[in-house]
């Protein structure tokens, strides 16, 4: 099975490899917007089809407001429509997702990205009517964020089917990593895009009918993701396999000491980009887990 082409509802037409860009901070751990876009360029540069800044490694419910406007402007100028930017605009409340998605609108984002929205349980009523006043409140498409594990809100297919109808919704980035859930919704939904959003899972979204995929380990090693992605769209399977493997291996890697997204700050300076310092309570790994990591980079000829 080939990957799919993205939805017929989506005018972006996102396919490939889209990074969930970092947001770099000083040691004082304010943001440091000169970096946090030169990530965006260091992904774009390496082949990537299009940025995601403030998903998770974005570290987006950490900043403030007028912190993530700020980034969404420096991303958006640095990528210059080289490649599409679509900016998270997710939080807990509907008010405040609005505003975010306003000003990224303003600022020239090319869609949006809304997480379900978390800590407070929410029925199908509130999601429905959460995800249409966003839609309302913009002309730039909307791509819904499903990751359970974190909202502590799942979307049923139900709700799905209800969200489909709402102008503007027009894709999903699914990190459930439900994929009997996943492959429903793509044979009920076929005029959405689809992004898978785990590494654990890329090769097997292609094969479901995802057209991309939004990675972290394409934060530090787009290379790799992207040839994996360009293997299975040109009909490599085994090679594209093999790599996903190898994305396996880094993303293991990543994870053994303070957090996934530690592992993609640390082994970013391996390849001599400092996005400095995770905001706390997130922290940084230390020096034994630095060594480990490298270690294990060095192994899989990496770095």
């Amino acid at each position: 099975m080939a990957t799919a082409d993205p939805g017929e509802a989506d005018p972006l037409s996102l396919r490939g490899v889209v990074p969930p860009t970092v947001t770099a901070f000083d040691e004082e751990e304010s943001v440091d917007y000169d970096r946090t876009a030169a990530h965006a360029r260091f992904v774009v540069d390496r082949g990537v089809h299009a940025v995601f800044p403030l998903g998770t490694n974005g570290e987006f419910p950490l900043l403030t407001q007028q912190e993530r406007g700020r980034v969404v402007e420096r991303v958006v100028e640095a990528v210059d429509g080289d490649v599409p930017v679509i900016a998270g605009v997710g939080a807990p409340s509907t008010y405040q997702t609005v505003a975010h998605a306003e000003h990224a609108e303003s600022v020239g984002a090319d869609g949006v990205v809304v997480v379900t929205p978390f800590y407070y349980p929410l029925d199908e009523t509130g999601a429905i009517e959460h995800y249409r006043r966003v839609a309302n409140a913009v002309s730039v498409p909307v791509y819904v964020y499903h990751i359970p594990s974190r909202t502590g809100n799942a979307l049923s297919h139900d709700t799905l089917t209800e969200l489909v109808e709402i102008d503007n919704v027009v894709g999903l980035k699914d990190s459930s990593k439900d994929v009997p859930w996943l492959v429903q919704t793509i044979d009920a939904h076929p005029e959405l895009t689809y992004l898978s959003g785990s590494d654990s899972l890329l090769y097997t979204g292609l094969a479901v009918g995802c057209s991309g995929m939004v990675s972290a380990v394409a934060n530090v090693f787009p290379e790799l993701v992207v040839e994996l992605y360009e293997a299975y769209t040109g009909g490599e399977r085994k090679r594209a396999r093999e790599l996903q493997g190898t994305v396996f291996s880094v993303r293991n890697a990543l994870k053994s000491g303070g957090g996934y997204m530690a592992g993609v700050k640390t082994a970013l300076s391996f390849r001599d980009f400092d996005a400095g310092p995770l905001r706390s309570p997130l922290r940084r790994m230390d020096e034994t887990e630095r060594a480990e990591l490298r270690e294990r980079l060095e192994a899989l000829d990496l770095i």
